[in-house]
């Protein structure tokens, strides 16, 4: 069955690839985005792009008629990227959901899906951090994440499902590409200077596939609504450490790749358990971080990026900083 399928921040590093793949798998698909990194990052020219700020109701309420489904990933994306502007992480990250959400419902949008974060949970000692274990977040940015999903929760009935998301780091290629996130740093340093900066190590860090996130929001549209509604979900597979990730980053780059491993104060770890997605979704990643770094240095041998190591396209705080976006 096709849909008629909204994406807030549909433009971004997982936006604009889960757009092509519901677009071609034939749906009506809509991105909803200020475009700041460019509006050439779409494969299907099917796609219908809508210049808009999440903070403008009244643009969103003119879009969304008729919408089925809406998967809500536009926000200030990660806590440096926050503390940028925290006035402005606020009013998108928090202040303009409830209005959204209610214009959604409003409108007839039967599926809302949201992209919360993993970072919700703070910092455990436990081996497996879950779906119903206390939320402890540190930060205004995770603060607002799960001040979002309770929000979410309360409009949420049988004609209007609500399901939840908390990614872990996404690592891989998009043509939005990112490459301010762990694996992706390290592959783009590693390939372009042969060195390796590692602050500690042993931290952990939950990672999953760009290609297994997008299959986890398909997945999200196509499963039934006594699976999903007012469920939570974590998305992520490989608990490894930082200097696992580097280790595997040299293994896949070559050899000649220097490791220099730096003290830190930041011994912040993540680790979270996905088994719950998998005992009731069925799903299985199918991609790792070996894929994701092999995919990178395919690009960068092949030339596909301009000035990977300083173009601020690829920098979430760089761009940020150089449009002064309010």
């Amino acid at each position: 069955m096709n849909h008629k399928i909204l994406i807030t921040g549909g433009a971004g590093y997982v936006g604009c690839k889960l757009a092509d793949k519901l677009s071609f798998q034939g749906n009506d698909v809509l991105v909803y985005d200020l475009f700041i990194y460019g509006e050439n990052v779409f494969e299907s020219k099917k796609i219908k792009k809508i210049k808009g700020d999440i903070r403008d109701i009244n643009l969103f309420r003119s879009c969304v008629k008729g919408v089925d489904i809406v998967i809500h990933l536009a926000c200030i994306s990660n806590d440096p990227s926050f503390e940028l502007n925290p006035t402005l992480g606020k009013e998108i990250n928090l202040d303009a959901f409830e209005p959204l959400v209610k214009e959604c419902k409003k409108s007839g949008v039967k599926r809302f899906i949201y992209a919360s974060s993993s970072s919700v949970y703070g910092i455990k000692d436990e081996t497996n951090v879950h779906e119903d274990m206390k939320l402890e977040p540190l930060t205004d940015y995770s603060k607002f994440k799960a001040k979002c999903e309770e929000i979410l929760f309360d409009y949420k009935n049988d004609n209007f499902e609500c399901a939840v998301i908390r990614p872990a780091t996404v690592c891989g290629y998009s043509n939005r590409l990112r490459l301010d996130l762990v694996v992706n740093i390290f592959a783009n340093i590693g390939f372009h200077t042969r060195k390796v900066k590692v602050f500690g190590g042993d931290q952990l860090r939950p990672n999953i596939h760009i290609d297994d996130m997008v299959r986890i929001y398909e997945l999200m549209i196509s499963s039934n609504n006594e699976k999903i509604n007012g469920k939570i979900f974590n998305a992520g597979w490989e608990n490894r450490s930082v200097l696992d990730i580097a280790h595997e980053t040299k293994s896949m780059l070559g050899n000649d790749i220097e490791l220099e491993i730096i003290s830190t104060d930041d011994n912040r770890s993540y680790h979270i358990s996905s088994e719950k997605i998998k005992n009731e979704l069925n799903f299985k990643t199918k991609f790792t971080i070996a894929d994701a770094i092999k995919d990178l240095k395919n690009i960068f041998e092949n030339n596909k990026l301009n000035d990977p190591l300083n173009n601020e396209n690829f920098y979430n705080i760089k761009k940020m900083q150089s449009i002064n976006l309010k």
